[in-house]
């Protein structure tokens, strides 16, 4: 009779032995990957084998290339014991099984181009609601209902990596095995095998230098274990990969606001910015070697993309953006709003201080201080402007505003638009939403921006940015005329000068200007073609009309859009698209949903104007003169399209 432990270890070696065979033939053999997809029970059988230390990786191996071809989601509900298999993972095991999880708790993309589409999105979610939460929300769910899940998650990402020479060399190293090792399965066998070996006093593997030559790209093996401190690093940089997409992915999933709490209790964002210089962003060596989907000049590490991602699409960040500062940043905030005079922010007060960043800068500004160094053509620039954008978003707040300001955020971004040669539509987007931001109300920032564009010839190529992509530039449009209003019914001399000195504000004044605006806004949008990333056009025209509603000459701005489209030869067409536009507006935001607070939190006009507004320019009333069918000649009318018609 064998020892019960010797059969469990025989068991699991032949386990090992079967699944390395199922690996391989899924490799080679067209066809069996996606057959064994159709085999839910053996798929969930699979889970319960991760157990096992010896056979976890082969097991998570063979379940991510599995479930990569799945066509229905798997039910991590439905996995045995799924509470007790996760909490008896060690931390490098949890790390691992975030890549299983980052494709079971994402929701399956459909394959349809038309999918981020804005009436795709309403059927869409209208279909969720009929048939209950999804797989993916089931399986975040399940994931957040596991005692110390998420605090394990954050002390994963933000854990410490231990670094025995901070010499050029062992930089250089660094950046080597990650070109080398650019599989992170690689790299997990590798450390696995080490450790294994070395714990048993066994032959164990010998790391030649990187770019040394060797028989089929394996490295040798030899009788002392010589494990790179470098591999180590870049083995935790894989881990925070995957940590961090999987609390992106919670962050933003029905369950946010627990998530939320919990992230903060647990000091995610303090121990981020504790990471930020030495992991985050750091350009490891001065050679000439660059990392895959980077630049030459890339100034960031691999955990780049996925912080920047996490900090500019969370809601987290600015939810509780506060905790993106220190201390005596926080202090500074409330300092500013005593000299302006006005109230502290309510959140400003409230933030819990033990839970914000430690050290001399918060998170916030090592962000813009990496932002300024960044080459002009680097794609980090969209995703850092995003991540700053986030910070501002919501209710204007002039002491955030005057913060950045101060920190020549706005000298900065002009410089990109005006000055650099960046040609990048998607980062000019990211600085005009920015921009808009920062400017927005603040008399401060038009003064700043008219000190900076302080020639004719400044001011043209900045407005021939601005008119080279409205659908990029339109929140800037909409900040500026926003503000414009505001001042003109202020009674301060502060503000009289900016009024009667300023370039922008002396252009988007004119009615030429708007109506050029207002055209241009309406024309290059259509029911089936809005998108959460264009209909900000739509919303930018209503509020050029709702501004002129206020001054009571809506019938003016219809009545120039008629003409407008004779001139163009096409009469009709503008009116009956915007028409159509407004009816859908009102399908979209007329639900509860969050989008009606973004609209009236970042354009101060209360939502019941915005609904008043639409209603009244889609009356059916043709002796209004304030409908837009009264401007729409009956050979021309064409107000009752389906929206799902081509």
């Amino acid at each position: 009779m064998y020892p019960k432990q010797d059969i469990k270890g025989k068991c699991d070696e032949m386990s090992k032995d079967c699944l390395s065979i199922l690996y391989n033939t899924c490799v080679c053999t067209e066809g069996v990957t996606k057959r064994l997809a159709e085999k839910n029970d053996f798929v969930i059988f699979l889970f319960t084998l991760m157990t096992s230390k010896k056979t976890f990786l082969q097991t998570a191996t063979l379940i991510e290339d599995i479930l990569g071809v799945k066509k229905e989601m798997i039910r991590l509900d439905e996995v045995p014991n799924l509470s007790s298999l996760v909490s008896n993972f060690d931390q490098q095991q949890l790390a691992n099984f975030c890549r299983i999880l980052a494709v079971t708790i994402s929701e399956m993309d459909t394959g349809n181009d038309d999918k981020h589409t804005l009436l795709a999105k309403n059927a869409q979610q209208k279909k969720s609601l009929s048939l209950g939460p999804s797989a993916a929300e089931i399986n975040q769910a399940a994931l957040l209902s596991i005692p110390g899940f998420v605090e394990r998650l954050c002390k994963l990402a933000t854990r410490k990596v231990s670094e025995s020479t901070g010499t050029a060399s062992f930089l250089q190293e660094l950046e080597e095995w990650y070109t080398w090792l650019d599989n992170a399965l690689v790299l997990d066998a590798l450390m696995r095998v080490a450790n294994e070996e070395s714990e048993h006093n066994q032959a164990s593997i010998v790391f030649p230098p990187p770019g040394a030559s060797e028989e089929n790209g394996l490295p040798h093996t030899s009788a002392r274990t010589q494990l790179p401190q470098s591999m180590k690093i870049m083995h935790e940089i894989m881990y925070k990969l995957e940590v961090l997409y999987v609390l992106c992915v919670l962050l933003m999933g029905r369950q946010r606001n627990q998530v939320h709490r919990m992230i903060a209790e647990f000091k995610l964002i303090p121990g981020l910015n504790n990471l930020f210089d030495k992991l985050i962003w750091r350009k490891h060596s001065a050679s000439a070697l660059v990392l895959h989907g980077h630049n030459q000049n890339c100034d960031c590490s691999p955990v780049t993309a996925p912080f920047l991602s996490f900090t500019s699409s969370n809601p987290f960040c600015f939810r509780n953006k506060y905790l993106l500062l220190n201390n005596q940043e926080l202090n500074e905030l409330s300092a500013i709003s005593l000299k302006a005079n006005i109230p502290e922010v309510e959140a400003v007060l409230n933030t819990d201080r033990s839970l914000v960043c430690d050290g001399k800068r918060g998170l916030l500004t090592r962000l813009l201080q990496v932002m300024k160094k960044e080459p002009a053509e680097s794609s980090f620039r969209f995703w850092q402007a995003r991540a700053v954008e986030s910070f501002l978003r919501g209710t204007t707040s002039y002491a955030d505003q005057m913060f950045l300001l101060k920190r020549g955020l706005l000298e900065h971004i002009l410089y990109c638009i005006v000055d650099s040669e960046c040609k990048s539509r998607d980062v000019l987007q990211s600085y005009f939403d920015l921009l808009g931001e920062l400017m927005k109300f603040n008399v401060d920032a038009f003064k700043r921006f008219n000190k900076y564009i302080n020639t004719d010839a400044k001011f043209q190529v900045f407005l021939k940015q601005i008119n080279s992509s409205l659908v990029d530039s339109n929140m800037l449009v909409r900040c500026v005329t926003l503000s414009l209003d505001r001042f003109e019914n202020q009674v301060d001399m502060k503000v009289a000068e900016v009024l009667s000195e300023c370039r922008l504000l002396a252009y988007i004044s004119q009615v030429p200007t708007q109506m050029s605006f207002l055209f241009r806004l309406i024309n290059i949008i259509h029911v089936q073609t809005l998108t959460q990333e264009n209909v900000s056009c739509l919303n930018t025209s209503l509020v050029i009309l709702m501004l002129a509603r206020r001054k009571e000459r809506l019938p003016l701005y219809l009545r120039l859009l008629q003409r407008m489209e004779h001139s163009k030869k096409y009469p009709g067409f503008l009116l009956n698209n915007f028409h159509n536009l407004l009816r859908f507006w009102q399908q979209h935001y007329l639900h509860k949903d969050k989008d009606s607070t973004c609209l009236e939190n970042s354009s101060c006009i209360s939502f019941s104007y915005w609904k008043e507004t639409v209603s009244i320019l889609l009356n059916p009333d043709r002796q209004s003169p304030s409908a837009l069918v009264s401007y729409i000649e009956e050979p021309y009318m064409d107000i009752d399209r389906d929206f799902t018609e081509e």
